[in-house]
């Protein structure tokens, strides 16, 4: 069987998960990395079998590799743009780490350069390939819960505060250096969390039948700056034309991760979608349904696999529901209101 080749620049933890999703795909293999730490680049030249010659000590070189066939960027969020668009000038087709930009300016240049070349893009929001996140769009699909009325999402990892002894804690000493409250290096919970609860609520609303998601509005927003000026927690509600409404929530606070979507019949509980959902729940009336994650592939390797095969198959686009060019702009377009607000 043919397989796609990919490199990978910039070789942090997001990174080594990612790469570790190679190893349940039968359509890709990772052939390069590129990282300016030796160590780094012999730890995956054990790990994942690479040869040498695929073994980089830039960017620009394994961009410029002839036998890589598409880049992961996993770079920090202010070095995405512009090392998608060094991917642009080499014709190779890209996958990057979630948030892509960080203004729609910036994501209305990826959109012209790739249209112009005819290049791949998307943009790394692994969840959604995942086969509990199908399970649900097929509930959805169904008419299970009627009209869909309402959503609530959020995503919050505790970076704040550790247990000391019984229910006591601590308030963690914030590091002004770590990318996650630097806001030169796109830090923020809006930025670095918000934006997977942006893409999961246009990804609901895209099942209700002729709405517009262009058509959108922010309401009712409130954050919470830090000391370092970035935003440690968010909220806002997301409405749409018909009146659907996403409730987004990104915190650094605590470790809340749940999603419910309400509909006329009922409802539907999903217990951390970032990572895989180890339950879905429905309910409708009286009746509950309880289905747990059974799956336990790298859930990066679904993405891999979509990506992959669209590339296979001559494809420009993720097939659905993978994460397009659109998709970016659209989500972007919303981040960025909801962070300068």
């Amino acid at each position: 069987m043919k397989k796609i080749n990919w490199g990978i620049i910039g070789l942090g933890d997001i990174a080594q998960s990612f790469s570790e999703g190679f190893l349940n795909c039968d359509n890709a293999r990772l052939l390069a990395v590129s990282s300016n730490k030796n160590e780094k680049l012999d730890q995956y030249k054990s790990n994942f079998k690479l040869e040498k010659k695929y073994l980089f000590n830039n960017y620009e070189d394994l961009i410029k590799c002839g036998d890589v066939d598409i880049v992961y960027i996993a770079l920090p969020n202010n070095l995405h743009f512009q090392w998608i668009l060094k991917c642009i000038e080499k014709n190779k087709n890209i996958l990057t780490e979630k948030p892509a930009v960080r203004n729609l300016t910036e994501a209305k240049k990826i959109e012209k350069e790739i249209i112009d070349r005819n290049l791949f893009f998307s943009e790394g929001y692994m969840y959604r390939y995942y086969p509990q996140i199908k399970k649900v769009i097929e509930i959805l699909k169904t008419n299970q819960l009627g009209k869909l009325i309402s959503m609530e999402t959020t995503f919050s990892n505790n970076l704040l505060f550790k247990k000391k002894f019984f229910f006591f804690t601590k308030k963690r000493k914030i590091k002004p250096e770590n990318r996650l409250f630097n806001k030169d290096l796109g830090g923020g919970s809006i930025l670095d969390l918000g934006c997977y609860t942006i893409s999961f609520s246009l990804l609901i609303a895209s099942l209700i039948d002729g709405l517009n998601l262009k058509n959108f509005k922010l309401r009712n927003i409130k954050k919470e700056i830090g000391s370092t000026g970035v935003d440690i927690e968010a909220e806002a509600d997301l409405i749409f034309e018909n009146g659907f409404k996403s409730k987004i929530k990104s915190s650094f606070k605590d470790d809340y991760k749940d999603t419910v979507i309400i509909g006329e019949k009922g409802s539907l509980l999903i217990k951390d979608a970032w990572h895989g959902a180890s339950l879905i729940e429905k309910k409708i009336g009286k009746d509950r349904t309880k289905i747990f994650n059974e799956e336990s592939s790298n859930i990066y390797s679904y993405q891999i696999e979509n990506i992959s095969k669209s590339l296979l198959d001559n494809k420009k686009k993720t097939y659905f529901p993978g994460f397009t060019i659109n998709d970016t702009i659209l989500n972007t377009k919303i981040l960025e209101s909801w962070i300068n607000a």
